[in-house]
């Protein structure tokens, strides 16, 4: 049970950066591609109707990481505690900045807001690489399972790092690569004109920073966390998900190529996919490896509610799933195919 609670959280984060990391792309291009104030407001309308419906998923899975993982969810909520106050004042700034924008007429107040929702999706993409980085490299747990790391020491991997080092910098510019590719590509997708032809310029660009990136990250994944190699050779089969992830990367750079804009935005969400399970898979049973003490990590076993508590929240998960996954399905076909400016809106 613990088990399947790890994949199903790992899921609903993977669902997270699929969905929501559309959204934080057109932010991070939004003062890029947008060279008027109506271009700015097309890439708005892109992701109107779904931006702040994406980000059910970071609830879902915030929640079922509190009653899943009770032991995880404390240690690194107080742990990670300036970092996580740093996200939350983003992810506010980056929705009221959507809002906000088009309600005064102003030379100055839709520019400021433009900058404020470019700047915070950026910064949100870097912040969320780099957690993930932090997770997968491990922090100073000590023996009662707790840790405090600052935001930056010398800037190395080793027992006692920093929120910041040289693999959790690049793991968050790895993110904003890949983020500000996924976004290009849903702007390509749902535009035309000028701004869809800026977009796939964009793609190229974004494809090979985000390869070259994907590359040294990799490799250095390989020697800051040697559970990931671990977890390779006692279980061969997981080599399917690095494979899902460069073949979705290499399917993009084809399909981009050839103007497939739905192909190529499907291509780099199993790249994402591919990427984050790969993760999770290598550092299983881990959840979050200690830095001084590989026996004080948690683990799915030790950081899990009991099994009763288990149970019954799958029964609750289940049901609420299913609605999430038909408001989806429903707003995603509602809403299907080029926006315009015809009808007011963002």
């Amino acid at each position: 049970m613990e088990t399947l609670w790890f994949c199903l959280v790992a899921m609903m984060v993977a669902m997270y950066v699929v969905f929501d990391g559309l959204d934080l792309g057109a932010g991070i291009l939004h003062l890029v591609l947008g060279r008027t104030d109506e271009e700015r407001r097309l890439v708005l309308r892109s992701i109107g109707p779904v931006w702040d419906g994406n980000e059910v998923w970071l609830l879902a899975g915030g929640g079922a990481l509190y009653f899943a993982f009770p032991a995880l969810y404390a240690t690194g909520f107080s742990g990670f505690y300036l970092p996580l106050m740093m996200v939350l004042w983003l992810l506010i700034l980056r929705g009221i900045s959507v809002e906000f924008r088009n309600h005064i007429d102003s030379r100055v107040w839709g520019p400021f807001w433009d900058v404020t929702f470019s700047g915070s999706s950026a910064l949100l993409a870097v912040f969320f690489g780099a957690a993930l980085g932090n997770v997968v490299r491990g922090v100073p747990l000590d023996p009662q399972g707790h840790f405090f790391v600052p935001l930056w020491t010398d800037f190395r991997p080793g027992a006692n790092p920093g929120v910041l080092d040289f693999y959790t910098v690049l793991a968050g510019l790895t993110a904003l690569a890949a983020l500000a590719l996924h976004g290009a590509l849903w702007i390509a997708l749902k535009t035309a004109g000028a701004l869809a032809v800026r977009a796939r310029r964009a793609v190229d660009a974004a494809w090979w920073a985000a390869a070259a990136l994907t590359v040294i990250l990799t490799l250095l994944t390989m020697w800051v966390q040697p559970q990931i190699a671990h977890s390779l050779t006692a279980r061969p089969w997981g080599y399917a998900f690095p494979i899902v992830a460069l073949g979705g990367l290499v399917a993009v750079l084809w399909f981009a190529a050839h103007e497939r804009d739905a192909a190529a935005f499907l291509a780099s969400s199993a790249y994402i996919v591919g990427m984050l399970t790969s993760a999770a898979f290598g550092l299983y049973p881990y959840v979050l490896p200690s830095t001084t003490d590989p026996s004080r990590g948690l683990t799915v076993h030790n950081a899990a509610a009991p099994a009763a508590g288990l149970r019954i929240g799958l029964a609750w998960w289940i049901p609420g799933m299913m609605l999430v996954a038909g408001y989806f399905v429903f707003t995603y076909r509602r809403f299907a195919g080029k926006v315009d400016l015809g009808d007011g809106g963002y």
